[in-house]
């Protein structure tokens, strides 16, 4: 008898452990939740400052102790890996699975009953979501746009949200192939400059350094960019060598003869340019990813070309889909067909660093959104961001289906498992009205951090639901509305990796009866 007390206390603490590791991770990232949510400043042990209410954010850079945090932090993070966005609302949602949990099991309910009902919960909320689901037309920019500005407004304020909002569906418009959409295609550039407001979308390229000789031109009109991959440097030999002249005339053979190759190559560049440039008002440039020596580079700026060396490999695959042309691995047969076209290409000077902007090309696939701030945690905040947006937007296109945002769903959701518990026999039944009430705490979080009554809020959206109205909470007036009207969507794919998620941690958490410390593995 004394050893099944003991069993029993040792299973109720392991799991008021995890419980109380959960609602601690709840009570810091809650605040977070919705547009009107409140920032967070996390300071590295460099001093280094970062201001974000991005759940993602903060759970990532979060110096987490606890085994039980800290697990329940690495699955919210991969949700955000699969989907790019919900893990705030997952960690508060599984959260409130364990804290509705703990009455329950106080009175002597088995972990195992609860988790058995979460189980049937998760399968009746899914499908809810799928019926629910709403088919948009994701060739409609409106309803993008829509998408985007719900997932971009919670992480900054409205202004610089709403602006942002246009160029993260006209960027991912840019790059979207038909059913292929790469977001390794924009390409995100950062310069302290000015404010957050002047951030925008260039249809081009924007490249972190410049031409490396004085006299190149520092603005080309009409170029025709040639995208090389070709060393027009001296060669430098794996092992070291020791070579003795016996006179000076040896000694200035051999230089010229080691010049002769990346002379060569340079000869053909200025043959093709001066090939294609028939007038003053056609302009040409080089942008090579391996290097170019000084004596290359005053060959080429004598020629009027505009030549930058060092290229960064992630950049050769964004000009060619942005200028057109293709790179090139040798210079012996040169042709026009190989040159990209961009409209203006030029230097932009910030201090002592230096940028290159290729711009007004034709047909892009690719393009770059210049992130600006006057300092650096506001850049990395907007960063994040657009991010997240990229993925909204992305998930709506792939998903075809929208899925209505404010708390609406969670309202409805919660709802309808009401009414399914009384269908439900035995003790199911608790896991599915512990499922119920934990799914309201999305809502009821969107009204406290509102400054608005949550036991109120929740009762008009209820009162509106039996109705047959499904409509969400108005942060700012604490009425209900219609998100379908204001545009207030959520992506399907997270609310469903949210239910996924969620459910499967807590019921692991509860099974949990003892906390042991591991030892290495042989």
């Amino acid at each position: 008898m004394v050893s099944q007390n003991t069993e029993l206390a040792r299973a109720s603490e392991a799991l008021l452990i995890n419980i109380n590791a959960a609602e601690g991770l709840q009570k810091v990232l809650k605040t977070n939740l919705g547009p009107r949510g409140t920032l967070k400043m996390l300071v590295g042990g460099a001093g280094d400052i970062k201001i974000t209410k991005d759940g993602n954010v903060l759970l990532k850079e979060m110096q987490i102790q606890h085994p039980t945090a800290s697990l329940i932090a690495k699955c919210a993070v991969a949700q955000d890996k699969i989907t790019g966005d919900g893990t705030t609302s997952t960690v508060l949602f599984l959260a409130e699975l364990l804290k509705l949990s703990r009455r329950y099991l106080e009175e002597g309910a088995h972990p195992r009953v609860l988790a058995d009902g979460f189980d049937i919960a998760k399968k009746r909320a899914i499908q809810y979501l799928l019926n629910s689901k709403i088919k948009k037309d994701t060739k409609d920019h409106e309803l993008l746009t829509c998408v985007a500005r719900t997932s971009i407004r919670t992480k900054l304020y409205a202004s610089l949200a709403d602006k942002i909002t246009d160029y993260i569906v006209d960027a991912v418009l840019t790059i979207r192939r038909e059913n292929t959409i790469d977001l390794h295609m924009v390409e995100m550039m950062y310069m302290q400059h000015k404010t957050d407001l002047d951030t925008k979308m260039i249809k081009g390229l924007v490249l972190d350094h410049a031409a490396r000789h004085p006299q190149m031109p520092k603005r080309v009109k009409n170029a025709f960019v040639l995208i090389l991959n070709v060393s027009l440097e001296y060669g430098k030999p794996d092992a070291k060598n020791e070579l003795k002249f016996d006179s000076a005339q040896m000694r200035d053979k051999f230089i010229k003869a080691e010049r002769w190759n990346a002379d060569e190559r340079v000869k053909k560049i200025i043959e093709l340019k001066r090939k294609v440039c028939d007038s003053d008002e056609k302009g040409f440039v080089v942008i090579n990813q391996k290097g170019i020596d000084p004596i290359a580079l005053s060959a080429l700026a004598a020629e009027g070309i505009m030549a930058l060396r060092r290229a960064k490999r992630r950049n050769m695959e964004r000009l060619s889909l942005i200028c057109g042309g293709e790179p090139v691995n040798s210079v012996r047969d040169l042709t026009e067909d190989v040159l990209g076209y961009a409209g203006s290409v030029y230097e932009h000077a910030l201090g002592e660093e230096k940028f290159t902007f290729v711009e007004d090309v034709k047909n892009p696939r690719s393009c770059t959104l210049l992130v600006k701030g006057p300092n650096k945690h506001t850049i990395l905040q907007i960063q994040d961001a657009i991010r997240d947006g990229l993925r909204a937007v992305k998930n709506t296109l792939e998903d075809g289906h929208v899925i209505l945002g404010a708390g609406a769903f969670e309202v409805g959701c919660a709802e309808d498992l009401k009414k399914f518990a009384r269908e439900v026999k035995g003790t199911d039944k608790l896991g599915v009205e512990i499922f119920a009430n934990a799914l309201l705490t999305i809502p009821k979080t969107l009204a406290v951090n509102s400054g608005l009554d949550p036991t109120t809020s929740i009762l008009q959206l209820q009162d509106e639901f039996s109705k047959g109205k499904n409509v969400g909470l108005n942060i700012y007036s604490g009425e209900p509305l219609d998100p379908d009207a204001e545009g207030i969507y959520d992506n399907y794919t997270v609310k469903r990796q949210m239910l996924q998620t969620a459910s499967v941690v807590a019921t692991q958490l509860l099974l949990v009866d003892e906390i042991l410390k591991a030892g290495k593995s042989q």
